[in-house]
């Protein structure tokens, strides 16, 4: 075997880490099972602050297995750290093959709990329960080894109660598929929302509005705890050809001095998937215009402010972005600015590069994208 692709073999992936631990600290840790070849925190390429995970490389393959079995959600800091192999093959992580979505999990199920109650269904590479600043999130992610310990633990688990909780468990489904679901959805619809009809509508007179365009299953209007409506409501039709002709003839109809909103009913996923897809389109959008145009503005003196370093830097182009860096309120010394063009953005390095600002002089560079 390759001595490099031995080595690779015996590397882990150390996630959930606490912000201050360092390399030196995980090397005393992890040398107490065996010989550490190397160790490196993944960082913030301008702040240098820690992402949160590392990779560990041991000499042997049985140490990093044994780290694995020993040290798994250890603390460190006072947080449980997260370990699995580190897999270097990009088709494996987004094939979706063996990998598998659970949801509704009780709030205090943390990763340790997860791998516990998953792990009698095979050999497992990665699992996280996904949290925020306000803890679990309620769904997770568990990647097996291949696909038949994931559809037995599907098999297994779908449905079963944890912590009072009944669980959902299926296959992952990747962002694309996903999408490709809902616009099928959206392409067949036979649910119909309406809204802007006033107060006076009732079920019965929606009913008499739209029935004309194909039979109906189902009319109502949404009323408050008084019986009074809300003002909007949902109609649904036996067939998508009804409910499109409902759409295309009804939306933006006057009704009652009040124009009408007709459109495909939504879920709540729907409408999140739609929001989430426009804020990509338009951060895609935004680096477009500032690929080759952005500027990393190092030795910054503590008096100068967003303000400040854009009234310095105007004057070479059309400046989208200035952000000076800051932490409790005071400068860290360091700050970007995103032009319109790259040649605005050379020229302002070539000219500013050096000179002094307040009492220090500029160290400038064009952002690199990682």
């Amino acid at each position: 075997m390759h001595v490099a692709a031995k080595f690779r073999q015996a590397s882990l992936y150390v996630g959930d880490l606490h912000a201050d631990v360092t390399e030196d600290l995980l090397f005393k840790k992890f040398s107490a099972v065996g010989p550490v070849l190397s160790i490196r925190i993944c960082r913030d390429l301008v702040t240098r602050r820690s992402l949160g995970y590392a990779y560990v490389n041991f000499l042997q393959l049985a140490d990093a297995q044994k780290a694995l079995d020993t040290m798994n959600f250890d603390p460190i800091k006072g947080k449980a750290i997260r370990l699995m192999w580190s897999q270097r093959d990009a088709y494996l992580r987004k094939s979706g093959i063996g990998n598998v979505f659970i949801k509704n999990l009780d709030k205090s199920i943390d990763n340790k709990t997860l791998y516990e109650h998953f792990s009698s269904f095979g050999k497992i590479l990665s699992s996280k329960v996904m949290s925020d600043d306000h803890g679990s999130r309620g769904y997770a992610f568990v990647h097996f080894q291949n696909q038949i310990a994931a559809d037995r633990a599907i098999q297994e688990m779908n449905g079963a109660l944890l912590k009072d909780c009944r669980l959902f468990v299926g296959r992952f489904k990747s962002r694309k598929d996903r999408e490709a679901e809902l616009q099928n959805k959206a392409s067949e619809f036979t649910n119909v929302y309406i809204k802007n009809f006033g107060d006076d509508m009732d079920d019965e007179r929606l009913r008499e509005v739209f029935s004309k365009y194909g039979k109906t299953l189902s009319v109502k209007v949404m009323t408050d705890s008084s019986g009074k409506s809300k003002g909007f409501g949902f109609v649904s039709f036996d067939s998508h050809e009804a409910a499109k002709k409902a759409v295309e003839e009804m939306n933006g109809k006057d009704i009652n001095g009040q124009l009408l909103f007709v459109g495909r009913a939504q879920k709540k996923a729907e409408r999140q998937a739609e929001l989430k897809q426009m804020f990509e389109q338009l951060k895609q959008e935004r680096f477009r215009r500032c690929r080759g145009a952005k500027l990393y503005i190092k030795n910054l003196d503590e008096t100068i402010d967003d303000e400040k370093l854009r009234r310095e830097f105007s004057s070479f182009g059309s400046i989208s972005r200035v952000k000076v860096m800051q932490e409790e309120g005071r400068s860290k010394g360091f700050g970007l600015i995103c032009f319109s063009s790259p040649e605005e953005a050379t020229k302002a390095m070539t000219e500013m590069n050096g000179r002094i600002l307040g009492s220090k002089p500029l160290n400038i560079a064009l952002a690199q994208r990682p």
